[in-house]
């Protein structure tokens, strides 16, 4: 009999007792635990079972769960005798950062408050205690929403303690989504002000804290050392490319296949699941799926992008938008289902985001929107050199999604592109004029006012705009032998009998005897011919009647099309 699919439950002890569909990760409980790290920081994509892993172990370790072997016999930590023994017998503070998003350092810091007032509230005994003396009770009653910030820096420490005197037993902290504060920080501008506070925080409830018995922290990004772990000399740090906990977060195959199989989904199914949902990648495990997106077919029992759907996806979309031409060249590579080559420092730096190549990239991976193909170079002093490419379908389809948004005006981005197929010149630039009046601003960031504009920027992601909305019917390949002098593109059609598209792209250049627009597009259609572009699509078949031919000329925010 299928178990019931619970779209969004977070709650171990809900999903257990009203016996949803649940895929045993309990191994994770015996892992972690037998490591014996004081401190340990698992970072992994966004919807990746996180969450539910840690309320996992709060209802397994914490003394306010006492006596639930109902929630975990028949599954795979019951079976050692000793964790049986472990179940229900510490005390646990557990807490989540997931709801601090603010757009200033006040409301984020006001949020963490709040947060904190609320944790001290769910555990009662605090108040009925007798044995605090009075220094504690003291601590215990500055405890409120509108404490000062050195109290909530040391809430924390002070609730080890004073639980531990209550239990006789030092506390397990567990902290889910440790980064989506400083996340929210770099994005609104107030990071140096949170990582002071938050480093501080940390500092006394993961390190001088005498009353912690284990830590554990989840999270997307391993933020950088300097940051905010900088005190934290016993810190465990485990990223997608450790060995350690690989199959704990994220559906293997075997789980995967076996669960469609319950819920009686045809074989045949299979090979689309893989290919939508597949690519994950944890050390040297390979097969993981994205547990959100399968769970949510599951249920409706039809492919889609679930986990590229949810929230999550605005920094991403931003960094590549705003990145310079190289950036969008191989963004544009990837789209097409090629690789990327980048140093990775999976110690994440927010502050070297912006025009900083590779952390970018590193951050894309550590997100889950990459995965690794090859490892090229393997230095210990060195920076991994990795050979990546997009996780799967599901994310190359977000991705051709997001692009096509960066035109806020659709409409008339898809009446170019009908234009130019229909051989409409004049209509063409009609619109272009509008697309680049839309867009031109959005992907020209690179300069200060005055400054020259880079008109590369604008260019490729207009061609990135091309890719995302020819994909179905066309395959885009360019050629950037000499640098953007020499930037064309070629749409090619899958179906031999559609139009091909043959563009040129050229800034006026008044030192070549350029005296207008007119004069650049006609030395770009020059070069189409006289470069010959179209002999591999006349080679394939294609006729010379349906093989379109343009030349583009700008200069600054002006365009002028020709056609052949």
């Amino acid at each position: 009999m299928s178990r019931t699919i619970s779209i969004g439950a977070q709650d171990f002890g809900q999903l257990r007792e009203n016996q949803c569909f649940y895929v045993d990760k309990t191994a994770f409980i015996r892992e972690w635990w037998e490591r014996r790290d004081i401190v340990t920081l698992i970072t992994r994509p966004r919807r990746f079972g996180k969450t539910l892993n840690m309320n996992m172990l709060d209802y397994f370790f914490s003394s306010r769960h006492p006596k639930r072997a109902d929630l975990f016999e028949d599954l795979e930590i019951w079976k050692d005798e000793k964790y049986r023994a472990l179940q229900g017998t510490f005390p646990v503070i557990s807490l989540s950062f997931a709801g601090i998003k603010a757009d200033n350092f006040p409301d984020a810091l006001a949020g963490i408050k709040k947060l904190l007032t609320g944790l001290f509230s769910q555990f009662p005994e605090l108040y009925r205690f007798d044995g605090f003396d009075e220094n504690e009770r003291i601590a215990l009653n500055s405890i409120r929403e509108a404490m000062n910030p050195i109290d909530a820096v040391y809430a924390l420490n002070l609730l080890s303690a004073l639980l531990a005197k209550i239990h006789g037993k030092k506390v397990l902290i567990f902290l889910d989504e440790y980064d989506t504060p400083l996340q929210e920080a770099y994005v609104h501008g107030y990071w140096d002000e949170l990582v002071t506070f938050t480093r501080n925080m940390f500092n006394n409830t993961f390190k001088t804290n005498p009353y912690l018995e284990r830590g554990l922290m989840t999270g997307i990004t391993r933020v950088s050392k300097e940051s905010i772990f900088s005190d934290l000399n016993n810190l465990n740090v485990v990223t997608t490319t450790s060995d350690e906990y690989a199959t704990c977060f994220g559906f293997t195959e075997k789980e995967v296949f076996s669960a469609m199989d319950e819920q009686g989904i045809p074989e045949s199914e299979k090979a689309a699941v893989k290919e939508w949902y597949d690519g994950f990648i944890f050390g040297r495990v390979r097969d993981i799926y994205n547990p959100w997106s399968v769970t949510m077919y599951l249920d409706k029992k039809k492919l889609d992008t679930y986990w590229a759907n949810t929230s999550g996806n605005g920094l991403v979309s931003k960094l590549i938008q705003e990145g310079d031409v190289g950036l969008k060249q191989d963004f544009e590579n990837l789209l097409n289902g090629g690789c990327v080559e980048a140093e990775i420092d999976e110690q994440i730096s927010f502050s070297q985001l912006t025009g900083n190549q590779n952390a970018i990239w590193s951050l894309l991976l550590a997100s889950g929107y990459l995965k690794v193909e090859a490892v090229l170079q393997e230095t210990p002093a060195d920076p991994m050199l990795y050979q990546m490419v997009l996780t799967n379908l599901e994310v190359r389809l977000m991705f051709n999604r997001m692009v096509k948004a960066w035109f806020q005006n659709g409409y008339d981005f898809d009446r170019f592109v009908s234009a130019m197929l229909n051989g409409d010149e004049e209509t063409m630039n009609y619109y272009i004029e509008r697309v680049t009046l839309n867009t031109f601003s959005s992907f020209d960031t690179g300069g200060q006012p005055g400054e020259r504009k880079e008109p590369e920027r604008f260019y490729h992601g207009f061609v990135l705009g091309l890719l995302a909305d020819r994909v179905r019917t066309h395959i885009l390949k360019s050629n950037r032998e000499s640098g953007f002098g020499r930037y064309d593109v070629i749409l090619e059609p899958k179906n031999p009998n559609d139009t091909a598209v043959i563009m040129e792209f050229k800034v006026r250049n008044a030192r070549k005897g350029e005296k207008t627009l007119e004069d650049t597009a006609q030395n770009a259609l020059k070069q189409i011919e006289e470069k010959h572009y179209d002999a591999d699509l006349l080679q394939r078949g294609i006729p010379s009647e349906r093989i379109l031919k343009y030349g583009f000329a700008f200069e600054g925010e002006q365009c002028l099309i020709l056609k052949a």
